[in-house]
C-alpha cells in the first residue's frame, strides 16, 4: 500500500472554491449554534455548548471536523445525528489495521472489464489505446465510502435541494500511519486522485467527521486539516438525561442509581472505564430484570454488561461495589 499512499505533506494552501454562504445556507440549514444545539437535542443527542459550536464552525467553514474522547462517549453518534438531522446519507468507513485504497476509495471492477475485452476481441476493436482509455474510465469504476462520498454513483445531475452526505471516518487510529497519508488530500481539497482518471473533486463538500479513541496518536498535518474537540464523560446531570432519553421506561432512583455508580466507577484504576453506551446498556439489562433499585447481588451478577475485561470484574470485588453502593447512597444524588 505504501507505494499508493506515500508520505506526509505540509498542509494545502489552496484549496476550490466550492460554496458561497448564500448556497451554503441552503444545503446546512443551521444559522446559530443554539439551532444546532436545538436540534441535537431534538434527536436525543445532549451536549455542551462547546461541541454545538464546533459542529456549527465545522458546517459553516466547510472543515472536516475531528473528534476525540474516550470509548463510548458519543463520537461516533455525532455523525448519525448530523445525517439525521440534515435528512442526508451517512456514509461509514470503519477503520482497522491494514485498511487500503481498494477497501476505502476504490477499485477497477476487473471481472467487467475482462469481459469488455472479451467482447471487443469478438468484435474485433483491437485498437489498444482506445480500449485501454475506455476500460479505465469511471464505468468501470467500483466506488468505496470514500470515493463516495466525493462524486456519488448517481451525482452526475445532483437534484435540486439534495444534501451532500455525511462523511464518517471512523477509529482513525486503528489505520495504519500511511492511510491517514492518504487522507490529507480529500480532508484538505475535498478531492481524490485517480492515476488513471486524475483528480476527482467534490461538486458538493461532504460533511466530513473524523473519530479517534486516541490509542495512538494521530498525525499533527491530519490535525491541522481539522476543527477539533475533545469528548469527555458526561456530567452527572448531562448523563442522568440521556439515559431518561434513551430508556424512558426506567424507574427514576434506579436511573439515578445506575448513572451515580458509574460515574462513581469510572474513578477506579480499571483497563477499561464503561462508557455513555456501557451505562445504556446496564440500564436496559437492569430494566429488563424488572428491577427497581441496586443491590450488590443484582449488580455483580450483571457487571458482565458493564464492564468488558475480566481483570475489571474481579477488581470490582463484593466489597468495592458495596462501598460503591454507600458512596452513591450517601451523596444524595438518588432519592
Amino acid at each position: 500500500m505504501s507505494h499508493l499512499l506515500g508520505g506526509f505533506t505540509s498542509a494545502s494552501t489552496t484549496r476550490p472554491t466550492l460554496y458561497n454562504l448564500r448556497t451554503m445556507s441552503t444545503e446546512r440549514p443551521f444559522d446559530s449554534i443554539d439551532a444546532v444545539r436545538e436540534r441535537l437535542e431534538e434527536a436525543l443527542y445532549f451536549t455542551e455548548r462547546s461541541l454545538a459550536t464546533s459542529i456549527f464552525l465545522a458546517l459553516k467553514l466547510e472543515k472536516p471536523l475531528f473528534l476525540e474522547g474516550e470509548p463510548g462517549v458519543g463520537k461516533t453518534q455525532v455523525a448519525k445525528v448530523l445525517a439525521e438531522i440534515l435528512g442526508t446519507r451517512l456514509i461509514r468507513l470503519q477503520c482497522y489495521e491494514g485498511l487500503d485504497v481498494s477497501t476505502a476509495v476504490y477499485e477497477w471492477d476487473y471481472s467487467r472489464q475482462m469481459l469488455e475485452i472479451r467482447l471487443r476481441e469478438a468484435a474485433g476493436e483491437i485498437d489498444l489505446q482506445t480500449t485501454r482509455k475506455n476500460l479505465f474510465s469511471r464505468d468501470f469504476l467500483l466506488r468505496r465510502p470514500l470515493l463516495d462520498a466525493i462524486e456519488p454513483a448517481d451525482d452526475d445531475e445532483p437534484a435540486p435541494g439534495r444534501r451532500p452526505p455525511v462523511l464518517l471516518i471512523d477509529e482513525l487510529d486503528r489505520a495504519d500511519e500511511e492511510f491517514e497519508a492518504y487522507l490529507l488530500e480529500l480532508l484538505s481539497d475535498f478531492q481524490i486522485t485517480v492515476p488513471e482518471i486524475g483528480t476527482v473533486r467534490a461538486r458538493r463538500p461532504p460533511v466530513v467527521v473524523v473519530t479517534s479513541n486516541r490509542t495512538r496518536e494521530v498525525h499533527d498535518a491530519l490535525r491541522r486539516r481539522c476543527l477539533y474537540h475533545w469528548i469527555d464523560y458526561p456530567s452527572f446531570e448531562k448523563e442522568y438525561k440521556i439515559v431518561r432519553a434513551k430508556v424512558p421506561g426506567a424507574p427514576e432512583k434506579l436511573a439515578r442509581e445506575v448513572v451515580a455508580f458509574v460515574e462513581s466507577l469510572r474513578g477506579e484504576d480499571l483497563y477499561k472505564r464503561p462508557g455513555v453506551a456501557e451505562t445504556l446498556d446496564w440500564m436496559n439489562a437492569l430494566v429488563a430484570l424488572n428491577e427497581n433499585a441496586l443491590t450488590s447481588e443484582n449488580v455483580r451478577s450483571t457487571l458482565g454488561v458493564l464492564l468488558k475485561y475480566q481483570e475489571d470484574v474481579e477488581l470490582v470485588s463484593k466489597e468495592t461495589v458495596e462501598t460503591t453502593l454507600e458512596r452513591v447512597a450517601g451523596e444524595g444524588r438518588v432519592p
